[in-house]
């Protein structure tokens, strides 16, 4: 099995490098002393769109290049997996309608609409974006490009681990926020490929945290009503994901928005770069329990920057 994942991730990266930016690992002294270990942020906050999400988008959008019988790309998302959708789409020559919810970020919306694609807003449910979506499928013959729950997204969103393990060896752990999934089951099958005495740490707000409740209970558990600053973590696991993610994750812990807040303002400060706050999860995870990662070796994915810099929660 880890042979067909292998060459799943060799060629989605080989297809995406043209289109994605590989991006660097950071460290910070002053952090490593802070937490006691020394870590290594994946800073994804530097790919195009800002998030790791172009990659799992890219791959998927340009295998349907040259379908004709594809009129154009729908997506739903509350912004970084819109972003990637239209402009991958742009790249690939397709028109994109994407369904946002009339909560997401307005920085996120502009942001879309600057790539090229049609916005349709819809209620803030996940009911309300799936039907906006099926209604443009329907009407329009688009392409669904899932924002996690698709095989080639996950792929594609594997390529940033695959990058961290090409750069370090003997990585102990390595941590990511879980939202849908995509970016954590990604991250899981390119450790068994590349790294596979890696032990995967996922990270969750304790206000969306779907993914500690399932892993705890042994049961496929939605989420119900969240309520976090992270946005980007706003969903539930998707059902190729969860298998995947209960099947090898080491553990996964929660932290609060407070804490989230304090290692988004500690990474702006220390860093020096800009991050939204689902990516400031897993250094939070890091600070809460500093005597579980003593002296070990970290890599840390940072998800992504798109935030509106008029509202950071720190000022």
């Amino acid at each position: 099995m880890s042979t067909t994942h292998q060459t799943a991730i060799e060629s989605a990266h080989k297809r995406i490098k043209p289109f994605i930016h590989q991006t660097p690992l950071f460290s910070s002294e002053s952090i490593n002393q802070l937490a006691g270990a020394t870590l290594l942020f994946k800073c994804e906050n530097f790919q195009k769109i800002g998030a790791f999400k172009m990659r799992g988008a890219a791959n998927a959008i340009l295998q349907l290049k040259g379908n004709l019988s594809i009129k154009g790309i729908t997506t739903h998302s509350s912004g970084n997996h819109a972003q990637a959708v239209a402009l991958a789409a742009q790249k690939a020559g397709f028109q994109a309608k994407i369904v946002m919810p009339s909560n997401a970020p307005n920085v996120k919306i502009a942001a879309v609409k600057g790539y090229g694609a049609e916005i349709e807003l819809c209620e803030p449910t996940l009911q309300a974006r799936e039907d906006g979506v099926e209604k443009i499928i329907s009407e329009f013959g688009f392409a669904f490009v899932h924002p996690y729950d698709n095989w080639e997204v996950i792929y594609g969103q594997a390529t940033c681990v695959k990058e961290i393990y090409e750069a370090e060896t003997n990585i102990d752990y390595l941590l990511a926020p879980i939202g849908g999934g995509g970016l954590m089951a990604g991250s899981i099958l390119s450790t068994l490929v590349y790294s596979s005495t890696t032990k995967i740490i996922g990270c969750e707000p304790t206000g969306a945290d779907d993914a500690f409740q399932s892993w705890k209970s042994g049961k496929h558990l939605l989420q119900t009503n969240p309520n976090t600053i992270a946005d980007g973590l706003l969903t539930s696991v998707g059902l190729i994901n969860f298998p995947i993610i209960m099947d090898n994750v080491s553990k996964i812990f929660t932290v609060t928005d407070e804490q989230i807040i304090s290692a988004m303002k500690i990474t702006y400060e220390r860093l020096k770069i800009v991050i939204e706050p689902s990516s400031a999860v897993p250094l939070a995870v890091v600070l809460a329990n500093k005597a579980f990662f003593k002296g070990k070796k970290l890599a840390l994915i940072l998800t992504g920057g798109n935030v509106d810099l008029r509202q950071l929660p720190f000022q």
